[in-house]
């Protein structure tokens, strides 16, 4: 009799763990045809896994870089606004890489998906050497730009020269883990940023200290350490893409140049781009306008996005595994389950987000207490956190819903919605509540709250229009 009642939720116990092993391994099932909640949740967990990983990276750089002081941490917060601009057009490439392979993947093309991705070997390379050569050159003149004093750009120009110099570990790891998402191999991408991240959590401790026969590299060492574990992760993602077995392998001739398809590559990422360049570049706008409260604000602010960044980039892995079903679905002429799959993901999304959010505001002042000592720092940080973890349930349903259209193909109009709500609208209100109405670092945090949350009603007005399922990629 005891084993009858048990047996009913060991059954369950078990099929979810089967369901989680396998999301984890490879299999090649047609996401097209099984259930939505099957397919989703087959690449969401380990796409969300994966940018958890991406998470790490941050909040392992500052949790070590905290302990060197406030100049080490403003550094590394000013040096990332300068990535985030690398990161967006990696992002901006890897969304269209995404969006490509995901709908030939749909279409039953594997070939040519491999042609688009030995395209975008040749399309990093040219990107990383462009900055590779900026950030070494000019790394203390992009601090400066930025408003960091001098005992800051001291401290932190090796650290910005590296990691800008490797680069290339920034943007492969962007564009072939795109591609393999798009195939929907998201475990191989899970495992490169699982190895990068154990290489960067084991290195970053003994190059920053100089532990055992390390040298001690200070924050430099962060930027070593970080570049190194990304270096491997990269180098794993190109062993499987040319020998291992997944939807998609690459072989030599899909690297020969073709520069009709390179153009249309380009072409087509110029929006996706634009789109988080729009983004990222208001982001660094608004760390320049903290900079005029001083050091400490930017400490913050620095420490709560790498806090939020853990919070906001697994769910932005749903976004991603949301976007590639939209894309195989539409390649595989099913709009209607397309559209199905965005608004199954929003749900779920909007459980997390909310729930996050909530831990987020209840609990900000013990979080920002294990990165920090120093009481303006702590002021400011739990400001940071509230206002903004109050806005979660809002990010939460727009995350999704420009992912699936950047998914679809239709780059333009999250472009155009980026613009007018970051550039016309928080900028300006950031400066005004903080410098104007005199409210401080805080009408930073207020208008982003604002803009993000208008940046939502604008998508779902949009979405409901079906305009972007006749999107052609």
């Amino acid at each position: 009799m005891t084993n009858n009642i048990k047996k009913p939720s060991q059954t369950s116990w078990a099929q979810k763990k089967a369901f989680f092993l396998s999301s984890l391994s490879h299999n090649k099932r047609d996401l097209t045809a099984a259930p939505i909640k099957y397919s989703l949740g087959l690449l969401a967990i380990p796409m969300m896994l994966e940018m958890s990983m991406e998470a790490i990276f941050a909040v392992v750089d500052i949790v070590f870089v905290s302990w060197l002081g406030t100049n080490a941490i403003a550094a590394v917060g000013i040096t990332e606004a300068i990535v985030t601009v690398l990161y967006s057009i990696a992002t901006g490439l890897g969304i269209t890489v995404t969006a490509m392979v995901s709908r030939r993947i749909g279409e039953k093309k594997p070939g040519t998906a491999a042609k688009i991705i030995g395209q975008t070997i040749w399309i990093g390379a040219l990107i990383s050497i462009i900055t590779g050569c900026v950030g070494v050159l000019y790394a203390s003149e992009l601090l400066r730009l930025l408003g960091a004093s001098e005992a800051v750009i001291t401290e932190g120009k090796n650290f910005a020269s590296i990691l800008l110099g490797g680069s290339f570990s920034i943007v492969y790891l962007f564009l072939l883990n795109a591609a393999f998402r798009g195939a929907g191999d998201a475990p191989v991408a899970l495992r490169s940023l699982a190895i990068a991240n154990l290489l960067n959590i084991i290195l970053d401790p003994c190059l920053i200290f100089g532990l055992g026969p390390f040298p001690e590299l200070g924050v430099t060492g962060a930027a070593v350490a970080t570049t190194i574990g990304r270096t491997i992760g990269v180098l794993y993602l190109l062993y499987f893409l040319f020998l291992g077995n997944g939807r998609v392998k690459l072989a030599s001739r899909d690297l020969i140049l073709v520069p009709s398809l390179v153009k249309r590559i380009f072409r087509v990422s110029l929006y996706a781009i634009g789109q988080f360049l729009i983004t990222t570049s208001s982001w660094i706008v608004l760390i320049r306008i903290i900079a005029l409260f001083g050091t400490a604000p930017v400490a913050a602010y620095t420490v709560t996005l790498r806090l939020m960044e853990f919070v906001w980039l697994p769910c932005w892995g749903l976004g991603n595994a949301t976007a590639t079903l939209v894309g195989q679905n539409l390649g595989a002429k099913k709009p209607e389950r397309a559209k199905q799959t965005v608004w199954e993901g929003a749900k779920y999304n909007l459980m997390l987000m909310t729930l996050l959010g909530l831990i987020q505001v209840i609990f900000a002042p013990q979080i920002i207490s294990l990165f920090s000592t120093e009481q303006e720092v702590i002021r400011h940080g739990i400001n940071c956190l509230r206002i903004i973890g109050a806005g979660f349930p809002a990010y939460a349903i727009g995350m999704i819903i420009i992912q699936s259209l950047n998914g679809a193909g239709d780059m333009i109009t999250p472009s155009i919605m980026n613009f007018i709500c970051f550039w016309l609208i928080q900028i300006p209100l950031a400066y005004w509540l903080s410098a104007i109405v005199n409210v401080g670092p805080s009408g930073v945090f207020i208008a982003i709250i604002f803009s993000e949350t208008l940046l939502t009603v604008m998508a779902v007005w949009f979405f409901r229009k079906d305009s972007w399922l006749k999107q052609q990629i």
